[in-house]
């Protein structure tokens, strides 16, 4: 048996960037962190004695006998890429509901495959977990995603993510003084919109205007560099938080389905609460909204917000991780 422990992620900036149809012509950057809350995979070989070769616990349940029966995209291709011959029984479980924009379903992604490989007693890089689960997702789901939540999410930490041309990709950790990076944690706050959105059916809705979105993703681009020196500089870091501001407006001129009026009357909220700007986690249209607001001002803005559910977290620097193991199955013999 193995169990996998994976990160969600936060996005500050550069979002949407990271989409090769973009970054293969004019270079992506993000700036993200992974937070300290998880999806956790539970793998094991199944046992011989049942009819079926596949037990899967996640929202649903399914029991199948093939591997084409499989309704959960993600397990079935995964297992198809491995070509895992052995019958599994999975079960998930997450601090986060999905679709709450903080990378989800690539945290899921990433996890089961540190899991397939543990069942094998294989060690693979973070950038080979990585690779993998985006060519699973965008290639063999077909899912419309981009490349960075498989890439926080499998190397963890707070990191610029630089996207060139030809699928390369480079990790760079953010060597920030401790002191600010906390001051930065603490001015960070996580309220739950309670709307759950479906990530690819936003990204498809978004400008088909090309030359407009190259525009406005260029803007956004630069904003990686602006909050990489804010954090590398003595300056006023509430600049992040206003800067948030400034993204999150740009990022609305993409579609009408980033946000709606709900999300615009709660983000108006915030900025009168006290917070100098915020974003929605993700593609938009709902889910979790990141709001920056000066430690003087929290205790205010959280009993503002009390009917909302807030949702406290830390930074983390781990990435996927196995954190249990037993080798040595007893049912290996049978033959599949």
């Amino acid at each position: 048996m193995i169990i996998t422990r994976t990160p969600f992620r936060i996005s500050f900036f550069g979002g949407g960037t990271d989409f090769p149809e973009f970054f293969n012509e004019h270079g992506g950057s993000v700036l993200s962190t992974t937070i300290n809350h998880y999806c956790y995979i539970t793998c094991r070989i199944m046992p011989p004695f049942f009819d079926y070769k596949y037990s899967l616990r996640y929202t649903n349940t399914e029991r199948c006998k093939d591997l084409e029966d499989i309704q959960h995209n993600t397990i079935r291709e995964s297992i198809r890429y491995l070509d895992f011959s052995y019958g599994i029984e999975v079960s998930h479980s997450g601090d986060i509901p999905a679709n709450s924009g903080i990378g989800s379903s690539s945290s899921f992604c990433v996890g089961f495959l540190n899991a397939l490989y543990g069942l094998r007693s294989k060690m693979m890089t973070r950038r080979q977990i990585a690779e993998q689960a985006i060519h699973i997702e965008r290639n063999m789901v077909k899912e419309h995603v981009g490349f960075q939540d498989q890439i926080a999410t499998a190397f963890g930490g707070f990191n610029r993510i630089d996207f060139y041309n030809n699928d390369r990709f480079n990790v760079t950790p953010m060597l920030i003084d401790q002191k600010k990076i906390e001051q930065l944690n603490n001015n960070l706050i996580l309220i739950y919109s309670g709307h759950p959105r479906y990530s690819s059916d936003i990204i498809a809705s978004l400008t088909t205007d090309k030359r407009k979105k190259m525009i406005v993703y260029e803007e956004m681009k630069k904003h990686v560099d602006t909050a990489v020196n804010i954090l590398n500089s003595d300056g006023d870091i509430n600049d992040f938080g206003r800067l948030l501001h400034e993204s999150w407006m740009l990022k609305k001129t993409l579609g009408t389905q980033v946000s709606n009026p709900h999300l615009d009357d709660l983000y108006q909220e915030g900025l009168n609460a006290g917070a100098l700007g915020g974003k929605i986690c993700g593609a938009g249209g709902g889910g979790f909204f990141l709001f920056f607001v000066p430690e003087e001002k929290r205790t205010g803005f959280l009993q503002h917000f009390k009917k909302l559910l807030h949702v406290p977290f830390r930074f983390e620097n781990y990435g996927s991780q196995v954190i249990f193991f037993t080798s040595g199955e007893p049912h290996l013999n049978r033959s599949y």
